[in-house]
Formats: C-alpha cells, sequence, structure tokens
C-alpha cells in the first residue's frame, strides 16, 4: 500500500501567494512580479522602519543593484561564495562576431560562449558598494550610514522567501571596533521589537554565512565562534528550519582591511550592519496574518498605518 503524498509546504505557500495575486511568476524559479498589495506592505514596514531610526540621523545613501568587477575582486566572496555570485556579461565584438552568435542562437547552439565580462557584477550584500565609496579616513565619529538597494543571490528554489534577487534596507557602521560591536548589538535588539511591534514573534540566533565547499566548514565555525552574525528567524514555510528575515553581522576590521578605510587616528576601520529582508519580512507577514492585509489585527494595521 503506497503511504500518503507529502505536499510540500514551500510549494504551497508558493501557489497560494501567486494564486491570490501578489507574486506574479516569471518562468524563472526564485524571480517574481509584485502586486502593488504586495508592494505597499514593504513600503509600510519601510516608514516604520525609517521612523525607529529618525533619530539617529543616518546619512542616506543609494546604490544600483550592480558594482564595479574590480572593486569585487578586492573581497573574497568568489573564494566563500562561488555558487552565489551574479557577473554580468555583455557582447564586445564586431559584425562577423555577431554573425557569428546569431548563427549558434539561430542554430539552438550555445550563444552565450560569445558574451564577454563586463566591468561590472550583481550585488550580493546591499552595504557591499558602501565600503570602496568610503576609502580614505572617516569623520571624526564615524559614519552611520542608511540605504536599501536590490541584491542578487544565484540560488534558485521553490522557497518564495529565498528569491535570486531582492531588496535589503541596512544601517551600516563604519568607524572603531566598540562603535561598531554596538551598532551589531543595539540594532539587533531594536530590530526585534520593530518586527515584534508587527506580530512577527521572531527569535535572535547565531548565524553564520552560507559558505563554500570543504574550506567553508571552517570558516562557519569561526563565525559562529567569533558569534559575528545573528539572525531573527520565524517559521514562515517550516517550524523546523525558520527562515532568516533579518540579520545583524559584524565584520571587524575586514572591510577596513580591503579598501582602506581609516578611522580618525588612523586604525583600520570596523564595520557593522543590520540588514532586513524586505520581501521575506512581507512574505513572514502574509503568512502570519494572512493573505489579505484588510483583515490583519487592527493593532498591526494601526502600527503599519494602513489605515481604515
Amino acid at each position: 500500500m503506497c503511504g500518503a503524498i507529502e505536499l510540500d509546504p514551500y510549494k504551497l505557500y508558493q501557489e497560494d501567494l501567486v494564486n491570490s495575486g501578489l507574486l506574479i511568476p516569471s518562468g524563472v524559479r526564485g524571480v517574481y512580479g509584485r502586486s502593488g498589495r504586495f508592494e505597499e506592505i514593504i513600503t509600510r514596514f519601510e516608514a516604520l522602519v525609517t521612523r525607529h531610526a529618525a533619530p539617529m540621523k543616518a546619512e542616506v545613501v543609494c546604490f544600483p543593484p550592480i558594482f564595479s568587477r574590480a572593486h569585487y575582486c578586492e573581497i573574497n566572496h568568489i573564494h566563500n561564495f562561488p555558487d552565489l555570485m551574479g557577473s554580468v556579461h555583455s557582447f564586445m565584438g564586431k559584425d562577423p562576431e555577431h554573425a557569428e552568435m546569431i548563427r549558434k542562437f539561430e542554430g539552438g547552439e550555445d550563444w552565450t560562449r560569445d558574451l564577454e565580462p563586463s566591468e561590472v557584477m550583481m550585488i550580493p550584500a546591499a552595504c557591499y558598494p558602501l565600503y570602496p565609496a568610503s576609502t580614505g579616513t572617516l569623520p571624526e565619529g564615524g559614519r552611520l550610514v542608511d540605504l536599501q538597494g536590490y541584491v542578487f543571490r544565484h540560488e534558485p528554489s521553490d522557497d518564495p522567501a529565498r528569491m535570486q534577487i531582492f531588496r535589503q534596507r541596512e544601517f551600516v557602521r563604519l568607524g572603531t571596533a566598540g562603535q561598531a560591536l554596538a551598532h551589531r548589538d543595539e540594532w539587533l535588539e531594536r530590530g526585534k521589537g520593530i518586527l515584534h511591534s508587527v506580530g512577527l514573534p521572531v527569535e535572535s540566533v547565531v548565524a553564520n554565512d552560507p559558505f563554500f565547499g570543504r574550506g567553508g566548514r571552517m570558516a562557519k565555525a569561526t563565525q559562529r565562534e567569533q558569534v559575528l552574525k545573528f539572525e531573527l528567524v520565524i517559521p514562515i514555510c517550516s517550524e523546523e528550519k525558520p527562515t532568516a528575515i533579518t540579520s545583524c553581522n559584524l565584520h571587524l576590521d575586514y572591510f577596513g582591511h580591503a579598501f582602506d578605510i581609516r578611522t580618525a587616528d588612523g586604525q583600520p576601520a570596523h564595520t557593522a550592519c543590520i540588514g532586513f529582508g524586505l520581501e521575506r519580512i512581507a512574505l513572514a507577514l502574509f503568512k502570519v496574518h494572512g493573505l489579505d492585509p484588510a483583515t490583519w489585527p487592527v493593532a498591526v494595521r494601526k502600527v503599519l498605518e494602513l489605515g481604515a
């Protein structure tokens, strides 16, 4: 006798989101269009974060979702996360090369081998372009930067919370070791409070990045031993594997050395950041409170200023 078919909770939630019109399939796993209702929740949540951060008077900076390949080569992302990277390639030839590429395209051959690397890479974390832009001596007291941007990670999945391209809202501290640590710890608690205020009972856990390969196991262990990364997690599709919707990271002086960022007294700068995963937070809100925001608890609607 055959056993019962186990339904995939990730696929089921994805289907619910698509059927309700919140997500629009693109034909590529992990790449979606989003409805106005979905976008409104992100807009309202970001406004809530902005209100909480207003007293800090952070600099607001925006970057496009691509950044310099030369800057990418200054960091160890290719060593640690080769499976997640996105490299932008373009056609660089002339008429004869174009004709050959078209021949391959129309013949069903692999025409992509005729492309060459451009000067840019897809951004793997919203704060990455900030560090090369900060080369030099920081002002007295360091910098606090508020930024939001699209991030690309090549991990196609049926899990709607594991998108290939998504947005992060980050607050980044550049300064002394003490300033960076205080920023990470303060935002860990502040972020937890913000998420609790909209009815998301997140838990704080020590975490590690998904380092690649054999050497990655050592990197994961080191990151955990040094308690460099915390995640705020909540079950979206699985109680056993809750989803990280926010992360708080301490980078030590890694970016300070990589891009020659120095404090006012000449020391390599330390950095830290909090990153709110905006699409994941919206997905958690829809999962916890229902697919129609009009039916959400009054207290949550009030915090998000969703109106009557």
